[in-house]
């Protein structure tokens, strides 16, 4: 969520990608569903770790900033700073994998990370780009 947010929110003005420790290949249903509310296209994106970036080719070195929404991205990003210089900020961010008896409630708790997300990406750079509302 927080890629697709991000790039919603900034376009071109800076290049983000999202990773993970580990790699789930599918985005969440319920990940898909809440962006989708607020004009954010994740259905066509995927997951991907570390390790797989720098198999593909990124350089983790050209990288400013990692920003670890959970514990365990946290530990791995602060591994990475052993060997190259990438600032780490932690935001704990709710996950709301699981967490719901019903649809309507796990989409509440994915509105919640959702928003806690946007919120801090506001937070950090301002209120981004604005898009041109559209009339009926």
């Amino acid at each position: 969520m927080a890629e697709g947010i991000m790039k919603s929110l900034y376009g071109k003005d800076c290049y983000i990608q999202s990773v993970g420790v580990k790699n789930d290949l599918e985005i969440d249903g319920f990940a898909v569903a809440v962006c989708a509310e607020i004009g954010v296209e994740l259905s066509r994106h995927r997951s991907r770790t570390f390790d797989e970036m720098e198999e593909w080719g990124d350089d983790l070195s050209s990288f400013d900033l990692v920003l670890a929404l959970s514990p365990a991205s946290q530990r791995r990003a602060l591994d990475l700073t052993q060997f190259y210089h990438i600032e780490v900020e932690y935001w704990p961010i709710l996950d709301p994998t699981g967490i719901g008896d019903d649809r309507e409630a796990r989409l509440e708790m994915y509105r919640q990370a959702r928003d806690q997300i946007k919120g801090r990406l506001i937070k950090r750079w301002g209120p981004g780009k604005v898009k041109a509302a559209s009339s009926a």
